[in-house]
């Protein structure tokens, strides 16, 4: 997705819907954004989930098949996207599918705007030898980028609607909602990663940044790498859970940087539940700590009327 996609729907959901807080929204957002349609926030989302998506599902059902042109790769690509680690080779392999129509299916979502690609900005592994070889698992690495929904609700379609379509039809949705249950947090994981990158870059928007977004090779994953044109590096990490994070998270991700010979000029902290007294006593100019509440920044200087909403109906 985007960046500017996902913040024109991710204000145009605030203003459409005004939620109490900011971890409602990134919540509802999280399912429903892109939908375009009015949703009451006071209600629970396992309820809004029976009385949007279940009680529409004909609806619904028919705009993705029409957006998937029914054909049965590009679902199941869609599927494997969505639960799987955003990779595009170990999508193909969970879906079943191989390179030849595997791409196709991955061009034509893409041609269709359903998914957009993020490069990987990992460095080919080189012998340190002029004429050596690499070691078999070395060699045998592919590096892989990744894929990222347009729209929320696509993702939340192919993650816990289509695995029980024939379920849904004859209108028994428990086992979708036990499986929303039990992902929630992991679900939405993901998309409050790319929000926590559009509002570290909004706090750093007077830099001329060159490079943003996540970081991932063989042995290092790091949720938020973003560079300055002058050189200066930006980390973060996302922990969209009921936990506060504390120090121990604040020395893994040093561990990351090390391995990488990344030197900071900031790390950031994202947390759905705020942080640990000992983390919030070393915030200052080389650590950012970012709660829920703080992604008012990114809608506060909006207005309901400038946004227009891209919609998939």
């Amino acid at each position: 997705m985007t960046h500017n996609k996902l913040i024109d729907q991710f204000r145009s959901f605030y203003f459409r819907n005004y939620p109490d807080d900011m971890e409602l929204q990134i919540e509802y957002f999280s399912v429903f954004g892109g939908l375009g349609w009015d949703i009451d926030t006071s209600k629970p989302l396992e309820q809004l989930i029976q009385e949007i998506v279940f009680e529409n599902f004909d609806t619904l059902n028919e705009k993705m098949t029409q957006l998937t042109f029914n054909n049965k790769n590009h679902k199941r690509l869609l599927r494997a996207l969505a639960v799987g680690d955003r990779k595009i080779f170990s999508a193909f392999n969970r879906a079943g599918l191989n390179n030849s129509n595997g791409g196709a299916a991955l061009n034509y979502l893409q041609e269709k705007g359903l998914i957009s690609i993020e490069y990987s900005r990992e460095e080919p592994a080189r012998s340190l030898k002029p004429h050596g070889k690499l070691k078999r698992e070395i060699a045998k690495h592919r590096i892989s980028h990744k894929v990222l929904f347009s729209q929320p609700f696509v993702r939340f379609w192919f993650y816990f609607i289509a695995p029980h379509i024939e379920e849904i039809k004859e209108k028994n949705y428990e086992n979708a909602l036990q499986r929303f249950r039990e992902r929630q947090n992991s679900y939405t994981s993901l998309v409050f990663e790319e929000l926590s990158e559009v509002l570290l870059n909004y706090h750093i928007r007077d830099s001329q940044i060159i490079s943003s977004g996540s970081y991932w090779d063989a042995k290092v994953e790091i949720d938020i790498l973003t560079v300055t044109e002058d050189e200066r590096v930006f980390v973060g990490e996302c922990k969209w859970t009921n936990h506060k994070v504390n120090k121990k998270e604040f020395h893994k991700l040093t561990e990351k940087c090390q391995k990488l010979d990344l030197h900071p000029y900031q790390i950031a902290f994202f947390s759905k539940r705020g942080f640990s007294k000992e983390l919030t006593g070393m915030q200052g100019k080389e650590l950012a700590l970012y709660s829920s509440e703080d992604f008012q920044a990114l809608v506060k200087n909006s207005s309901r009327e400038n946004l227009i909403e891209n919609l998939i109906s």
